[in-house]
């Protein structure tokens, strides 16, 4: 059974219990500030749980993409070390909001397990919640003797809060489950060891494949458990696991699953990838199991996240998709010998492989592969800068053992990882302090972990049951009621409010658009609202300070100013959207923005640098369409799929509706929550402040309107007016700062024939103070010329002078440089070099420098440091 059928029927067997079958949601959250990435199956019904919104069915199922990396749910370290763990999985499940419990989900389990699936039932065993008197929460009885009518009680096992209670976080939904376990062992080894003391202990052949969460409780701030108004289902079941269990093999990579990719990675090295059947196999061997492994798994989980809207970068969710894919790399660097760029080749097998399930993998696939391959490129380039640096710390190291804050560093800021040099020292029979390491590394987590923590108290409810509305595409201002309020206290931010309303005028930050600001004021009051977000389907509006009356009738003001300077920047988006495709080609697609009051961002998919014609003629066309006055035609709640056929753009990564919200101005036409103008008129005029490359095949264009652009041309106007001043006020100020460059011109080539001159009579002037010291000709003093001159003075020198060890200084303006010039045949007969020259000498001028054997320099900040460092340069050849 290949994983294609297995995943349909999964899906075919609950479609045909009354479930509503959905497509997977984004593997990277744009709409939840608690998590960074969908890391299971529920994480995208959070809002119908929290009862903050009605699902469209009250039976779901789908398979979700997950990403296990940061956090709580940390997999990385254990990836390609075992047959099991993995960053991004697929999550097989069936949910019920308030509809069905304990008994169908069991009983459905087990009929698609041994029925549909045909596991056989005596390799199967299943756990249920012991219960904790210290909660008060109760042995899961009811899950006991439901499962007693399926499986002899034997099977049955007793689990603990740890295995058998599941939470979606520190607060939140949670309650008992029940776990599924299958023994995939030979008859040989079960008649050994019985697999039900093997379950929850880690071996890799007796694994958990299914969890049928029960939630019943909502766990508070304080740690207490409270009933939730409805019971819900949430299970989930590992796809890789389970293709595992079905196909006969003990291992997930040995499933058609993974086993593509590594036909295709086995073809690129040349190397050979055993299976998990094979026995005794040779610790190399087993070095390069491992690694292809970690490179086929982490190809999956980086694709699918650049597929989804998420590139590398250095913060956040980017920095950490970043991570996963430099581990490959590293593994493929020192395990597999491969030292260019050969992970983006696996794209289009994954393409090929899922793409029928998950079309943006097969629609971004060209994107997905000119990222992965051009951040390939540019680690093997840090990894060679890191040899570089290593090789630095090991010959200023004392003995053989080097610095654990040393090659933290190197890992820290350069990204050269601790295996890598620990392989590289052993090469070298020396190691580095790890005590010292991991306490650098402690440190630093500590630091970061202390920035960004908050805790969170719990809702106080104030009008139970409301459901928020938001009315801010109509008014900046209407009358509003608190229906619950928090608080939030941010190491970053200090103490703060969160507070709710039954309606409000204020946007939550989302698409791109940063969230309102404004008062909500009352008849005694007014309490200042600095920033507005959304969280799980609630609107929270943030203040410093809480009404001292909370149960008044307060007005709600939007900073109308702000909210126009935005909405100008969010309509030009779209505007500028439609230019870009109609200048540049249809293959651009947008890949991110940014749209605040100030100014706009816009990230998109084009492989070349665009050329100062094309940003004229974007500008010019969207000017045009601002020119046109057109009006704002906007369709609320229209079924997703006419949108689409009706010609409206929807945005990769972005999860949508059944009903969506479309605008459209002229020919332009997108589905969009952002707030925007009446009228392409209000926004004025537009105007392109920057262009330049974000990743491989993304450009990022930086613009501005209405009062941005207006700010910006009264700065051009005063810049223009000060440079007129300073140029007497010419007539023409143009022709006036062409006169000024010509003559400029002919001076600067006047000053360089005089300097020639100047050297030519200094190289008179030093020839005969050279001192010939054990066969070495001489000389370090301060010369009276510029940097340049003084590296012409030392070849004119040294065209004169054999056997030259000379080190020149200079002092312009207050900046010292040091020049060192060695005949290269006392480089070859002395080993002597320049660039080692300069760099010791140079400490003695607060700074430092490089260069080649025969010549170096190096630059400083203390003028008086070069007498000393003049006189310790004869050290090198005595």
């Amino acid at each position: 059974m290949t994983s294609q059928d297995i995943r349909k029927q999964f899906l075919d067997f609950f479609q045909s219990k009354g479930h509503l079958i959905v497509p997977s949601a984004p593997i990277v959250l744009k709409d939840d500030p608690t998590l960074m990435f969908n890391n299971s199956g529920m994480a995208q019904f959070k809002e119908y749980f929290l009862g903050n919104a009605v699902p469209k069915s009250p039976r779901i199922a789908d398979t979700q993409k997950c990403l296990r990396v940061s956090g709580k749910h940390n997999d990385l370290e254990d990836v390609g070390f075992d047959t099991y763990h993995h960053t991004m999985f697929e999550m097989l499940g069936n949910w019920s909001f308030g509809d069905y419990f304990k008994k169908e989900a069991i009983n459905w389990a087990w009929e698609l397990l041994t029925e549909v699936y045909k596991i056989p039932k005596e390799n199967l065993y299943v756990s249920v919640f012991e219960g904790n008197p210290d909660e008060n929460v109760p042995f899961d009885q009811e899950a006991w003797d439901i499962w007693k009518e399926l499986i002899s009680e034997d099977r049955i096992i007793l689990g603990n809060k740890k295995d058998n209670f599941w939470e979606m976080g520190d607060q939140g939904p949670c309650g008992p489950c029940s776990e599924i376990h299958v023994d995939l062992r030979t008859a040989e080894e079960k008649a050994l060891v019985s697999g039900k003391s093997l379950v929850n202990n880690d071996h890799p052949q007796v694994v958990e494949i299914w969890n049928n969460v029960f939630m019943e409780f909502n766990r508070k701030a304080d740690g207490s458990l409270e009933k939730l108004p409805a019971q819900h289902v949430d299970t989930g079941m590992g796809f890789e696991r389970l293709c595992m269990a079905l196909q006969g093999v003990t291992s997930n990579y040995d499933t058609d699953v993974f086993t593509p990719l590594i036909h295709k990675v086995e073809q690129i090295t040349g190397l050979k990838y055993t299976s998990n059947e094979v026995q005794n196999i040779s610790e190399e061997q087993n070095k390069t199991n491992i690694a292809i492994r970690v490179v086929v798994d982490h190809v999956r989980a980086v694709a699918f996240a650049i597929a989804d809207g998420q590139l590398p970068s250095n913060t956040g969710a980017g920095y950490v998709i970043r991570r996963i894919l430099r581990r490959a790399i590293r593994y493929g660097f020192t395990f597999l010998d491969i030292k260019e760029p050969f992970i983006y080749k696996l794209v289009e097998v994954l393409a090929n492989q899922m793409g029928a399930f998950f079309p943006e993998i097969k629609s971004q696939q060209s994107l997905v592969t000119n990222v992965i391959k051009e951040e390939e490129a540019s680690f093997l380039r840090t990894l060679d800068q890191g040899l570089q640096l290593l090789e630095n710390v090991v010959t200023q190291t004392q003995g053989k053992e080097v610095s654990g804050v040393k090659a933290f560093e190197l890992y820290d800021t350069f990204g050269f990882p601790k295996d890598l040099t620990a392989l590289i020292l052993k090469e070298k029979g020396m190691e580095f302090n790890e005590t010292e390491f991991d306490q650098s590394m402690f440190e630093q987590k500590t630091r970061s972990r202390a920035a960004s923590e908050v805790s969170t108290e719990d809702w106080t409810v104030l009008i139970p049951g409301n459901v928020e509305t938001f009315v801010g595409y109509d008014q900046l201002e209407n009358e509003v009621k608190i229906t619950r309020i928090r608080k939030i206290d941010s190491k970053k931010d200090g103490i703060l409010y969160q507070i709710v309303l039954d309606n409000t005028p204020f946007y939550p930050e989302g698409g791109g658009q940063v969230g309102d600001k404004g008062t909500l004021t009352s008849a005694n009051e007014s309490i200042e609202i600095i920033d507005t977000k959304k969280e799980n389907n609630l609107i929270l509006h943030f203040t410093k300070q809480l009404p001292e009356n909370t149960s008044a009738s307060f007005v709600a003001k939007v900073n109308a100013d702000l909210r126009a300077d935005s909405q100008s920047n969010h309509t030009a988006t779209h505007l500028l959207h439609q230019a870009l495709r109609s200048i540049l080609g249809k293959h651009v697609e947008q890949k991110g923005s940014l749209v605040s009051p100030n100014y706009l961002r816009f990230d998109f998919s084009h492989f070349a640098k665009v050329t100062d014609a094309e940003l004229q003629q974007v500008e010019d066309f969207v000017n045009a369409r601002i020119q046109e006055h057109l009006p704002l035609i906007e369709r609320r709640n229209i079924p997703f799929q006419q949108a689409l056929d009706e010609g409206a753009m929807a945005l990769f990564g972005e999860k949508y509706g059944d009903s969506v919200r479309a605008i459209k101005f002229g020919e332009s036409m997108e589905l969009c929550g952002g707030t925007h103008v009446k009228n392409t008129a209000e926004i004025w005029h537009f105007k392109i402040i920057s262009e330049g490359a974000v990743a491989a095949g993304i450009r990022r264009i930086e613009a501005i309107t209405n009062q941005g652009v207006r700010d910006f041309f009264a700065e051009q106007e005063k810049a223009l007016q000060e440079i007129k001043e300073t140029l007497k006020n010419p007539q023409d100020t143009l022709k006036a700062v062409v006169a000024l460059q010509d003559e400029n011109a002919k001076l600067s080539k006047q000053i360089e024939a005089l300097m020639k001159d100047k050297v030519k009579n200094m190289t008179s002037e030093l020839v005969p103070q050279l001192q010939t010291i054990n066969g070495v000709q001489f000389l370090a003093k301060l010369v009276d010329v510029d940097a340049n001159s003084a590296k012409d003075l030392a070849y004119e020198i040294g065209h004169v002078a054999k056997n030259l060890f000379l080190v020149l200084a200079t002092a312009e303006e207050g900046k010292p440089m040091l020049t060192c010039y060695i005949s290269k045949e006392l480089v070859a007969e002395k080993n002597l070099n320049a660039g080692n020259v300069v760099r010791e000498l140079g400490k003695y001028i607060q700074g430092g420098g490089g260069g080649q054997p025969f010549f170096a320099t190096a630059g400083g900040k203390d003028v008086l440091g070069i007498q000393e460092a003049l006189e310790k340069a004869v050290g090198f050849i005595q």
